[in-house]
């Protein structure tokens, strides 16, 4: 379970307390309790975010037993405190074929029952996942399947009752060509390449799907079904050559805001400039979509080359971003990494000398180095996830290797 700072408050007085027998790294402090607060339009409007990279390059490699080493596209959903992350891989498999796997995770630091959920069946490879959970619990999840009658590359749909078994089949199921997606009103869709691009949303009593056809360049567009098997075209919902791969829905005072993630896809004529960088969109009304906004991309050459990404959330806020990349253009070398939505965590000494913190542990830890290593005596300044509007400020002890808890409401600094 995440520590109580995950959901506190995310205004007023804070406590630092120190956690009995935790254990940061020499020279360091793990400071718990950093969580982003509920969703704020405002801040994603104007991009004022402080993104924290995980310390961890990357957050989640391929298990190492077979020859194919590749995750590239996750997609994480609320389950019980924690998360079920499906991602698409050969995850140490035997066969270079895309397939959906999952792994449950109670708070981004470990992973637990990581095992295969859709084999590719009666396709040559299931990829780029993406799912929805229902109010009941029950899961509707859509891949990219190919090759279909046309040899192209299509969305294809996955319905489970309790996350066990897939359109009446235990897990794994293997993918039929009787489920992949059908729609009307679209010419370019039997046809089209819609690899890589297919997000699914559950929005007021109907399925949406955004899409982008590869043959059919720099739009994507949104369709809307009763059922996520079948959809009747929409329209245009953003002129861009970027792949949606996630799309969030928060109500704040009473207005709809839609938040969607893209990367750069690095094929199908589009060569691999930009492959490095993340992008996001808003919109009021889930189909029309604004200017694209820049997100953190890749470090270096480990994740040069980015495949897909997806929000971590929980409840009412964002919480990061996962992503699937490596250092190969083929799409061979991938794994997962991370960036955390969090405050601003600084140490200041009384000589002015300022201490930031060198990465985050999960969504809700970050690690600061102290300076040299030793007990550090000074302040403590917390800003919010926009990394600038002060929240706390107060004196602190810290011992070398310690951890604490950030917690909302007045108390005692760690001595």
């Amino acid at each position: 379970m995440l520590p109580s700072g995950l959901l506190g408050e995310d205004e007023g007085a804070f406590s630092l307390e120190q956690i009995p027998g935790g254990q940061a790294p020499m020279g360091c402090v793990e400071i718990q309790g950093v969580a982003a607060g509920a969703f704020n339009p405002e801040l994603w409007e104007k991009s004022q975010l402080h993104w924290v990279s995980d310390v961890r390059m990357p957050l989640l490699a391929p298990r190492m037993g077979g020859a194919f080493r590749n995750i590239y596209a996750p997609s994480a959903i609320e389950e019980g405190s924690g998360w079920r992350l499906f991602y698409s891989a050969w995850d140490g498999s035997d066969s270079g074929c895309d397939l959906i796997y999952s792994a449950t995770t109670p708070d981004f630091i470990d992973f637990y029952d990581r095992h295969t959920v859709i084999d590719n069946g009666e396709v040559i490879h299931v990829s780029n996942v993406n799912v929805q959970k229902m109010p009941d619990g029950s899961l509707h999840m859509l891949a990219t399947a190919w090759p279909d009658a046309q040899r192209m590359n299509k969305p294809i749909h996955f319905f489970s009752p309790d996350g066990k078994t897939w359109n009446g089949s235990p897990e794994p199921y293997g993918a039929k060509q009787k489920d992949i997606v059908t729609m009307n009103g679209y010419e370019g869709y039997k046809m089209g390449d819609l690899n890589g691009a297919n997000v699914l949303l559950h929005d007021q009593g109907k399925f949406f799907l955004y899409f982008s056809n590869w043959k059919d360049m720099g739009k994507m567009y949104w369709a809307v079904g009763d059922t996520p098997t079948s959809f009747q075209f929409g329209g245009l919902s953003l002129e861009t050559i970027h792949a949606p791969n996630d799309v969030k829905k928060f109500s704040v005072a009473g207005k709809d805001w839609y938040l969607m993630a893209l990367h750069k896809k690095g094929d199908s004529g589009l060569g691999v400039k930009d492959a490095d960088k993340l992008w996001y969109s808003l919109s009021n009304n889930g189909k029309t979509f604004g200017p694209e906004q820049r997100m953190p991309g890749a470090h270096d050459e480990m994740d040069r080359y980015i495949f897909a990404v997806a929000f971590l959330t929980r409840k009412d806020r964002v919480l990061g971003m996962l992503y699937g990349a490596g250092p190969s253009v083929g799409c061979d070398r991938n794994q997962i990494f991370a960036y955390w939505l969090q405050k601003r965590l600084q140490l200041s000494t009384r000589s002015g000398a300022e201490y930031e913190a060198q990465g985050a542990l999960g969504p809700d830890r970050q690690w600061i180095k102290l300076p040299l290593g030793q007990p550090f005596e000074g302040t403590l300044n917390v800003f919010s996830e926009d990394g600038v509007r002060p929240l706390w400020t107060g004196p602190v002890k810290l011992a070398p290797g310690g951890v604490y808890q950030l917690k909302p409401g007045p108390g005692k600094a760690p001595h």
